[in-house]
C-alpha cells in the first residue's frame, strides 16, 4: 500500500474524530488523479447531518462529476437500510475505493455491498482499523458484531494461549508485541533480538508455543462450540461443491488435507477415501484422526512447510478454514501447495467465516480483527481476495469464490 494511500486515510480518520462521540464518526476524503484533496466531509461537520448529503452538497456546489479514489472510515448504512456509498456512485465516477470498517450495524451481506461487487475496493490495514474503532468504541461494544456474546472465542484465543506458553518457556512477550509479529519467523526474529537467543532457538520455541496452543484449544474441541452446530449442511455442500467443479470422483483422488483441527472433519468428509495424507502443526487432532482412519498417513508440521512430501505427489489438496488461522502464513502455503500438487490437480480451500453466538442461536458473520472485539463482516472476503491473488502467482488457474454461511470456498487448478 502506498504512503499516499496511508496519508489520506490517516486523514480521513483525523476529521472523523472532529465529530460528536455520540455519533457514529465517519470521515470521507475525495481525491484526483494526481493526488489532490478534491474535497471531505464527515458526520457531524453540518449540525444534524452525516458525512453523504455534506460530501454530496459540495459535489454540486464545486460541479464535481469524478474522482480518482475515494477513503471512508465507514461503510455507512442510511436509515433505510443502504449503503450510502452506492448511492454516492450513483452521482459521481470514482475508480478506486477504501473502506475502513463495515457499519456496525451491518449483520449480513447485502446484495449491492461494494465491498464484495466492486473490483477495485480496498481496506484500511488492521492499524488504522484499530483507530477508528478506538473512536467509536461504544457503537461498536454493542454491536451484535462484537466478541463479547462468544465467550467460547474470547476465552480460548490461540493468542492468548501462545503468550502463555512463551511465558512459561521464560519468554515475557506482550499482545502489542505478538499482534506486531503476526507470523512465526517474525515472532521468532523478535524473540531472538529481544533475548540475544540464536535464531533456531527462538523458532523451535514459537513453534512449540503454537502447537502446544492449538492443542489446548482444539485438543477437546466439539461441534457444539462452532458455526457447524448451526449449520447441518456444511458437508453437503463440500461434496456438492466438488463434484460441481470436479469430474473426478473424490474417493479415487491421491488426497492431502492441511490443517486437521480437533480431527473430526476428517472421518466426515474422508472416511471412504483410500489414499490419503493428513497435516497439522498440532499432535491431538491428528492422533484423533489415526484412530478413527488407521490406514491414513499423518504428519506432523506447519502448512508452508511440506519439506518431507515429495514433489508432483497429490491429485487433491484441501485445506478447510485453516488458512485464516493465527500465525498462518498463506504464501508459502500455497507454494507448498503448488509444488506437492501434479500437473492439473485440483486445490480446495475454505476460509473461515463466523462465529457461534450461543444467546441468539445464531452466527455472527466475518473474522474478528486481532486485538479487538470486533468481527469484521467483510475480512472473510479479503482474505479470500488474498489467497486468490497468491494463487494466481504461485501458478495456478481457474480460481473460483463460492461463499457459504460460514465459511468461503476458493478453488483452483495446478498448472506445471
Amino acid at each position: 500500500m502506498s504512503q499516499n494511500s496511508v496519508k489520506w486515510m490517516n486523514y480521513s480518520i483525523t476529521i472523523a474524530q472532529q465529530a460528536d462521540s455520540s455519533l457514529l464518526r465517519t470521515g470521507s476524503v475525495l481525491v484526483s488523479k494526481d493526488n489532490k484533496l478534491i474535497c471531505s466531509a464527515y458526520t457531524g461537520e453540518e449540525c444534524g447531518l452525516t458525512w453523504y448529503p455534506i460530501l454530496l452538497n459540495k459535489l454540486r456546489k464545486f460541479k464535481i462529476s469524478g474522482a480518482q479514489s475515494i477513503y471512508i472510515t465507514i461503510n455507512t448504512l442510511s436509515q433505510a437500510h443502504t449503503f450510502d456509498l452506492v448511492a454516492l456512485l450513483t452521482k459521481i465516477h470514482i475508480n478506486e475505493i477504501y473502506i475502513g470498517l463495515p457499519d456496525p450495524t451491518l449483520s449480513s451481506y447485502l446484495d449491492d455491498d461494494l465491498v464484495i461487487t466492486h473490483n477495485s475496493v480496498y481496506r484500511y490495514p488492521d492499524k488504522l482499523q484499530h483507530k477508528i474503532l478506538e473512536s467509536n468504541v461504544q457503537l461498536y461494544a454493542e454491536s451484535s458484531q462484537s466478541i463479547k456474546y462468544s465467550p467460547y472465542y474470547s476465552n480460548n484465543r490461540i493468542s492468548n494461549l501462545v503468550i502463555a506458553n512463551l511465558q512459561s518457556m521464560g519468554f515475557s512477550i506482550s499482545k502489542d508485541e505478538l499482534n506486531a509479529n503476526k507470523h512465526r519467523h517474525e515472532l521468532s526474529a523478535f524473540i531472538c533480538q529481544k533475548y540475544q537467543l540464536d535464531f533456531q532457538r527462538a523458532i523451535n520455541a514459537v513453534n512449540n508455543a503454537i502447537a502446544e496452543a492449538f492443542n489446548s484449544k482444539y485438543g477437546a474441541y466439539n461441534y457444539s462450540d462452532d458455526t457447524r452446530s448451526l449449520d447441518s449442511t456444511w458437508k453437503e455442500y463440500f461434496t456438492s461443491f466438488y463434484e460441481r467443479r470436479f469430474k473426478k470422483p473424490l474417493t479415487a483422488n491421491c488426497i492431502l488435507n492441511v490443517g486437521v483441527g480437533s480431527g473430526q472433519e476428517a472421518s466426515i468428509l474422508f472416511s471412504h477415501c483410500t489414499c490419503i495424507t493428513f497435516v497439522d502443526i498440532a499432535q491431538a487432532g491428528l492422533e484423533r484422526v489415526r484412530k478413527e482412519m488407521p490406514d491414513s498417513h499423518i504428519i506432523v508440521s506447519s502448512a508452508d512447510d511440506l519439506s518431507s512430501i515429495a514433489d508432483d505427489s497429490y491429485d487433491l489438496y484441501v485445506s478447510l478454514r485453516t488458512y485464516n488461522s493465527s500465525f498462518f502464513d498463506i504464501k508459502g502455503a500455497i507454494s507448498e501447495a503448488h509444488r506437492v500438487l501434479k500437473a492439473n490437480a485440483a486445490i480446495i480451500v475454505s476460509i473461515a467465516n463466523g462465529f457461534l453466538y450461543p444467546e441468539k442461536h445464531c452466527i455472527i458473520p466475518g473474522l474478528i480483527i486481532p486485538g479487538t472485539e470486533f468481527v469484521d463482516i467483510y475480512r472473510g472476503m479479503d482474505t479470500a481476495k488474498l489467497l486468490c491473488t497468491e494463487l494466481l502467482r504461485a501458478g495456478f488457474k481457474d480460481i473460483q469464490i463460492s461463499p457459504t454461511n460460514t465459511e468461503i470456498f476458493v478453488s483452483a487448478i495446478a498448472i506445471k
